[in-house]
């Protein structure tokens, strides 16, 4: 069988070549007769990109086995480089893997872009990472199928289907599935991983994983008759992806999305943390320093007879404030008793 390159940016007919891809994946046998090399995200992207840009194209053709870089050559390239490279290289793939899984152009494109944000924050983790598109490409789908989409008010609405037919069918007949057996669908009959990935990507046991994949097979041949054989159903796949017009962002542009969006994300942190110093700071003022018992409520006691009213003054009281008021007002006089 003749192996071409595929919609999903790897080898056509969901079969693995395993001579291009580099060493230092776990994912596929070594090359024999060739040491590894380190597990670099470097050396992992200067294998497909040997004489050519950092921002290829996806179509650009692959180089050869023995075009690859050394690993001195490898650590010449600076993060932002290999982060190009490695987003030229997956980023058109995964916003058509993810518009299949989702049905909206829009959100593809921004699950991709989103998960190259999270890449390039985590970046010296996601370059160690033995598999980095594979990294990404979780990243993506994990946030393309995340519920809390249907909360936004452009989700509300259904985008335009695919103009020809039987794409539309295919496409309608994919969404119907449930969202878990989809991403398994299309992991193992688009993407052309094997049943142990698939379910380590989609974090079920591998039982579990055969289930949805049998499941969704049966589902989409129910409705389709025509793509009972698996091999159909992946060209179907790819072809249903390659119809669309779907672009992704520069890289440079997710690059600067990224650190924006840390940036903004650490200053509201920073503002979060003054508001809670000064609450407290404010609360400590503010707040009594021993405890008062709080006044019980009044009650209403029987039996007492009502207090009188004043009634007129007697002579020897009239006597006396007269005798008050025409004095002075400073002295002794006004301290001591009258003696009488």
């Amino acid at each position: 069988m003749r192996v071409g390159r595929s919609a999903w940016g790897g080898p056509a007919g969901g079969h693995r070549d395993h001579a291009r891809h580099a060493p230092n994946d776990t994912r596929f046998s070594r090359v024999p007769g060739e040491a590894p090399l380190c597990r670099s995200i470097y050396v992992y992207v200067l294998f497909r990109t040997k004489g050519c840009p950092v921002t290829q194209s996806s179509a650009t053709p692959l180089p050869a086995p023995e075009e690859r870089r050394g690993p001195d050559e490898a650590a010449s390239l600076t993060p932002a480089q290999a982060f190009d490279a490695l987003y030229a290289f997956c980023a058109p793939a995964l916003v058509r893997q993810t518009f299949l899984l989702t049905g909206r152009r829009e959100l593809a494109r921004e699950s991709v872009e989103r998960a190259f944000q999270c890449a390039w924050d985590r970046w010296p983790e996601v370059a160690r990472d033995p598999d980095p598109p594979g990294w990404v490409r979780a990243a993506a789908h994990e946030y393309a199928l995340s519920p809390w989409h249907r909360l936004r008010p452009r989700h509300r609405h259904p985008e335009p289907p695919p103009a020809a037919p039987p794409d539309r069918a295919l496409l309608e007949a994919f969404l119907s599935l449930p969202p878990t057996y989809r991403r398994t669908v299309l992991l193992y009959d688009g993407v052309g991983l094997d049943l142990p990935e698939t379910a380590a990507e989609t974090e079920a046991s591998t039982p579990a994983a055969a289930h949805r994949l049998l499941h969704g097979r049966a589902e989409i041949a129910a409705l389709l008759p025509d793509l009972a054989d698996p091999a159909v159903l992946h060209r179907r796949l790819t072809e249903v992806a390659s119809a669309e017009r779907l672009r992704s962002a520069k890289p440079p542009a997710v690059r600067l999305g990224s650190e924006r969006r840390a940036r903004f994300w650490t200053r509201a942190a920073v503002a979060f943390t003054l508001v809670v110093i000064g609450a407290t700071a404010l609360t400590l003022h503010t707040a009594p320093t021993k405890y008062e018992a709080p006044v019980p409520a009044g009650e209403s006691v029987q039996g007492v007879p009502p207090k009188p009213a004043p009634g007129t003054l007697s002579d020897t009281e009239l006597e006396l404030r007269a005798k008050l008021r025409a004095h002075t007002a400073h002295g002794p006089e006004r301290l001591l008793p009258e003696t009488r």
